[in-house]
């Protein structure tokens, strides 16, 4: 991976996945003092929002882009919009600003993710192709642990505007690494003989929209603890969001048909499994077990390291799986996740079990998240097209970014409502760590589906 002609493509792509994944902990950080500064304490939320909802736009926009033109130019488009959203939010007077600049970040975060991919199923001999992805999840480890920090300490000595600015010339050098490559290539291919007849309001971009749209009314109206406001807004926005799902995600995905489909679905089931439990672990370890901020911090470290050591070990062995359904690691995957999930809920809702073995519960999780979700990728991408490289690598990404935000938004409104309700948050937490164990055993059982039947 690292031998010529594929050295500076790689660094080029392990660097731009980095630089986002430092920019998801590291801004996270910093977000509220940002918000404070700029008066947006009211509007928290939207600055994960308005990332995560473009993040959903970029993500199906740079696929069928890809797929149509090759990724070299979709990729560089990708960077390019990244670097302005930093810049316009380094730069912002106002909260509103801000929060557009958090939107073009978005787009070019959801490029970039979706590309990575597309450039390592394009370019890569089969052979490599496990270890890149397995690379590629790597790539988050080192910012997920630095990266809170390093941006605390730019925010504190500096300025928060420093933690923008710093990522301007490492996405320049991301670019001049990863694009130059792609281009001397050319087109891996010719571009779909249809990919440009459907009318605008047709197509991807639309459709992703309509997604992000459905999505940002489903997340708002979560936010409400009355059920005669929230379970309208709710099911309106579950409406427009599967209306746009059917057409950009391969034909299946939603009833599981076998083979790519299923390989998308069993994205998201992982990933609302693993964020989903991720984004309440601290909060349940902190509140209900009186653990210190940098003692709950332990678990989700845990839980990073031990996803990179579980895709290492996958893309090492993945050679015996070459050719054939990876089912057998994905279900064992998926198996261990729901396991970590599992202990983690021992830990924090059972006063006599010690809070740390939590931490325990999620370093096991993470093990199985890297198995299954590198092995799933893994097969997905082997069996797509080579004209639906792009198409397929933006469905896996924006699977990945909508568990992320519906599952975040039913944990939120599951604590809100047991509060609103009597309850308090442990009860809160048990319906949620209950629905992503679900998640991660109907894993278990779709796995067998990964590959078409001959």
């Amino acid at each position: 991976m690292f031998q010529s002609p594929y050295t500076a493509m790689t660094w080029g792509i392990v660097l731009s996945v980095g630089l986002v994944a430092f920019e998801s902990m590291g801004v996270a950080t910093v977000l509220p003092e940002i918000a404070d500064r700029l008066g947006g304490l009211n509007a928290y939320g939207w600055g994960f929002s308005a990332l995560m909802l473009a993040n959903l736009i970029g993500t199906v926009a740079a696929g069928r882009s890809a797929d149509r033109r090759g990724p070299a130019r979709p990729l560089g488009l990708g960077l390019a919009v990244f670097a302005a959203g930093c810049a316009l939010a380094g730069a912002a007077p106002n909260w509103p600003v801000f929060l557009a600049g958090r939107f073009v970040q978005g787009l070019g975060v959801g490029a970039v993710m979706a590309l990575a991919y597309t450039v390592i199923g394009l370019n890569y001999p089969e052979h490599l192709r496990s270890r890149m992805f397995a690379l590629v999840s790597g790539a988050w480890t080192v910012p997920s642990l630095v990266g809170p920090a390093l941006a605390g300490l730019v925010a504190e000595h500096v300025h928060w505007r420093g933690v923008f600015v710093l990522l301007l010339p490492l996405i320049g050098l991301a670019w001049a690494m990863a694009v130059p490559p792609l281009l001397r290539r050319g087109r891996p291919r010719p571009p779909a003989a249809d990919a440009a007849r459907d009318a605008w309001w047709r197509g991807p971009v639309a459709r992703g929209i309509l997604v992000s749209a459905g999505t940002a009314v489903l997340l708002g109206g979560l936010q409400f603890t009355n059920l005669a406001v929230l379970v309208p807004l709710a099911l309106l926005g579950v409406v427009a969001a599967v209306l746009g799902l059917r057409t950009v995600l391969p034909p299946g995905t939603l009833r599981g048909r076998r083979g790519v489909p299923t390989g998308v679905l069993i994205r998201f089931l992982l990933c609302g499994a693993y964020f989903g439990s991720e984004a309440f672990l601290p909060l349940g370890l902190t509140q209900l077990r009186g653990l210190s901020t940098t003692e709950a911090g332990l678990g989700l470290s845990a839980g990073a390291i031990t996803w990179v050591l579980g895709a290492a070990w996958q893309g090492r062995a993945d050679d015996r799986w070459r050719g054939r359904s990876r089912a057998l690691p994905i279900a064992v995957g998926c198996a261990l996740l729901a396991a970590g999930v599992g202990i983690i809920a021992a830990g924090i809702l059972i006063d006599s079990v010690p809070a740390l073995v939590a931490v325990l519960g999620w370093a096991v999780g993470g093990v199985g998240m890297g198995i299954a979700f590198n092995a799933a990728t893994t097969d997905a991408m082997e069996q797509a097209p080579a004209d639906r490289q792009g198409e397929v690598s933006g469905a896996l990404q924006l699977a990945q970014t909508l568990a992320v935000a519906v599952l975040s938004g039913l944990g939120g409104a599951a604590i809100a409502l047991a509060h609103e309700h009597g309850a308090a948050t442990a009860t809160g937490l048990t319906a949620t760590f209950g629905l992503t164990t679900a998640l991660a055993l109907t894993g278990v059982a779709t796995a067998h589906r990964i590959r078409r039947t001959t």
